[in-house]
């Protein structure tokens, strides 16, 4: 008997333990938020109270008192809070109203930069506990983004690296964020490289011009210049058109301009980009037959007697103008350095009957803007 009694009593010490551990597990500590004080941004110090209100409850590591529960509190005692910002103060009042912790802060305009603090006050301490300090551009339709940052750097949480990037690198790749309101920077600007030929029309241009050659080497330097406009800005990604004139040939004692259409991405995070177009070129063609491995003119065909061969046009040196046409796909990466653009740009022609082309083309810009 005297042991199911001592048993019974030990489960029943063994519960209200139990109890009181998950009991004190599950209680949070209380943290009450006044106003938070701003200058030179669109939002009042109780707005912006209640904007930090909203991002620690998200945080569900506090019981945050509520915003009518702070005025209800703030009424019947008779405090005063328009400027309780300090320490002091702020023990004083959360010793009044009874909570574990107070927050405190700003959220200030400096020329370009947005700077928000925010301060963790431990009553029974009397002490600031923790402070997150966060410069962001200015962009004021992005202060709920900052706030939410700034809580979760105070409270040791993981903010998400692109949105950091986009709220407070200045010099960042451009994107509808931290150019609101504006075109985007464009990296149109010179262009010059060279480009390699390969298959039939690099044969044709190292032939004697006698045989409709060009006496030429085929990798021709480039030199032009490239106009793009974006015309869609989101995320990580740009989509862009571009239109870029070049002339190639001119340290061969040849005059071959061009021009390209291309569509493509530009990933405003780290700069690579993707584009495909066509590309046409100026150049002059000739009707020409192939006899026993060896090309000829119609002219010469007919002087030959040979009616009945089939016939092509050809890049001929003693041909007509006419227009040549390839698609081209290129991919680039942009590099910085401060305000100026270095783009590298790496391309090659889809290959066709007469060949490929491959090129590469370098450039700079710096940022330009357009209301």
């Amino acid at each position: 008997m005297r042991t199911t009694v001592m048993t019974r009593f030990f489960w029943v010490l063994l519960l209200l333990i139990f109890t009181q551990i998950t009991h004190a597990q599950t209680v949070k500590p209380t943290l009450t938020v006044l106003n938070i004080d701003t200058k030179g941004i669109n939002l009042d110090p109780s707005q912006m109270g209640n904007l930090v209100r909203i991002e620690l409850e998200k945080l569900n590591m506090y019981d945050v008192t509520d915003r009518y529960d702070v005025a209800y509190l703030i009424e019947k005692n008779n405090l005063k809070i328009t400027n309780c910002y300090g320490k002091m103060c702020l023990v004083e009042i959360g010793n009044l109203i009874k909570t574990d912790y107070m927050i405190s802060g700003s959220a200030e305009l400096y020329g370009e930069t947005i700077i928000m603090t925010i301060r963790l006050v431990n009553v029974k301490a009397a002490s600031i506990e923790k402070t997150a300090v966060v410069e962001f551009l200015n962009l004021p339709l992005e202060i709920q983004n900052m706030t939410g940052i700034t809580i979760r750097k105070l409270m040791d949480k993981p903010n998400d690296e692109a949105e950091m990037v986009r709220l407070t690198k200045k010099f960042n790749y451009e994107n509808a964020t931290n150019n609101p309101d504006k075109d985007m920077v464009n990296l149109q600007g010179p262009r010059f490289g060279y480009v390699f030929l390969f298959g039939e029309h690099a044969d044709i241009l190292q032939l004697p011009s006698e045989s409709g050659g060009f006496n030429a080497y085929p990798a021709l330097f480039q030199f032009g210049y490239q106009f793009e406009k974006q015309y869609l800005n989101e995320g990580n990604f740009q989509a862009l058109f571009e239109v870029i004139p070049m002339v190639s040939g001119i340290d061969q004692q040849m005059f071959v301009p061009s021009l390209t259409f291309l569509n493509g991405f530009r990933n405003t995070k780290n700069g690579w980009e993707l584009a495909i177009g066509p590309t046409f070129s100026l150049g002059t063609y000739a009707q020409m037959g192939n006899v026993n491995g060896t090309y000829y003119t119609q002219n010469q065909l007919l002087e030959m007697g040979l009616e009945n061969v089939k016939t092509k046009n050809r890049l001929n040196s003693s041909g007509d103008i006419g227009v040549g046409s390839a698609l081209v796909f290129g991919v680039g990466k942009t590099f910085k350095s401060g305000k100026m653009n270095i783009p590298l740009n790496l391309f090659f022609t889809l290959p066709a009957q007469d060949g490929f082309r491959v090129g590469i083309s370098v450039g700079y810009n710096s940022k330009n803007r357009t209301m």
